[in-house]
């Protein structure tokens, strides 16, 4: 076990606690401002909390997906990672991503847009509502490949479900298997759209998949160019793959809060409290080195982000709850704790 290891793991989650006491009174001025009522008020401060804890049961995965690329970078991008990562995810994914999309889909620059969040929520969220079926297909697609990459691994040696994974990992000796396996997924999904919607949920899942080997190639050729000067661990490709990682998680999250408030700034204080969590725990999992300690919790986070990805796809034609999401989240992570409980037992 890691020297850091004796830290108390409440001190992981100390900044943390810190974002929430801050954000849930910047709630209580946002309601007070935006309703003049207390009742109002105390609403909003009700729905930050809620959407918090909505946020951080959906991010276990999220977070353990994280440290498993964190654990491998340079020290120096870690720490940019923690810091400029998440002003990254609180800021840009919580406010910028949602103006920028209505400034697309509403043909209009973005202060207007944030204009029209301010002063017309009810109009701002249905737009991002219409927008939604484009997102969650590309989103969708990113973390699909993300998951499919997992398993399709043939340096892979680590199996949980062992007829299945090792089966994925000797059909990975068929370059591109899982980005075929992929396409027939995305096609199987398209049957369910309309024909009107069909043609763009497919370019949009596309460009999610595009995305995701520009990244991973990008991330690649700047990393083998940084070897030198890091001792072969990852820097900046990591990092721009775990930033457009964090993005793919945060899509779903930001658009199905909107069923909660319309108010950017609600959403921006709820999401942002969750996404604090998801740093505090990633630290924790690095510096505790608990994937290495439980073998299969990786597993878990992977087949949960698999879930998630097919739960994008058919989001905009069946609504489930997020809070359905986040459960499934957590008991195939807690399945995979308990199976490396087993394992540590038997050894």
């Amino acid at each position: 076990m890691s020297v850091t290891s004796s830290r108390s793991i409440l001190t992981y989650f100390s900044w943390a606690f810190a974002f929430t006491a801050l954000g849930l009174l910047l709630s209580l001025w946002v309601g007070w401002s935006f309703t003049g009522t207390v009742q109002g008020m105390w609403s909003v401060f009700f729905i930050c909390l809620v959407l918090s804890i909505l946020e951080i049961s959906l991010s276990f995965d999220n977070a353990v997906v994280n440290a498993n690329i964190l654990k491998r970078m340079d020290p120096v991008w870690q720490k940019r990672f923690l810091t400029w990562g998440i002003l990254i995810a609180v800021f840009g994914m919580r406010i910028v991503f949602p103006v920028m999309v209505v400034s697309i889909a509403a043909g209009t620059g973005p202060i207007e847009a944030l204009k029209l969040a301010v002063n017309n929520p009810d109009r701002y969220a249905e737009i991002m509502h219409v927008a939604h079926p484009k997102i969650a297909a590309f989103g969708g697609a990113f973390l699909l490949m993300v998951a499919l990459s997992f398993f399709f691994d043939p340096d892979k040696d680590e199996h949980w479900f062992g007829p299945i994974e090792r089966g994925c990992t000797r059909c990975s000796v068929m370059r591109g298997v899982e980005a075929a396996l992929a396409l027939v997924i995305i096609l199987i999904v398209a049957t369910l759209y309309p024909d009107g919607a069909r043609a763009e949920f497919v370019t949009m899942a596309l460009y999610g998949m595009m995305t995701f080997f520009a990244v991973e190639f990008l991330g690649r050729m700047l990393d083998s160019n940084q070897a030198g000067l890091t001792s072969g661990k990852a820097g900046l490709g990591a990092f721009l793959y775990l930033e457009v990682l964090d993005a793919s998680f945060s899509f779903d999250g930001v658009i199905g809060a909107f069923a909660l408030s319309q108010n950017l700034f609600v959403i921006a204080i709820g999401l942002g409290i969750g996404a604090m969590y998801v740093r505090s725990m990633t630290i924790a999992l690095v510096e505790r080195e608990v994937l290495s300690e439980f073998r299969f919790l990786e597993h878990g986070a992977f087949y949960a982000i698999l879930v998630l990805a097919v739960i994008m796809f058919i989001q905009p034609l069946m609504h489930i709850p997020e809070v359905i999401t986040g459960l499934i989240g957590v008991v195939l992570i807690g399945a995979a704790l308990k199976s490396s409980y087993k394992g540590r037992s038997t050894a």
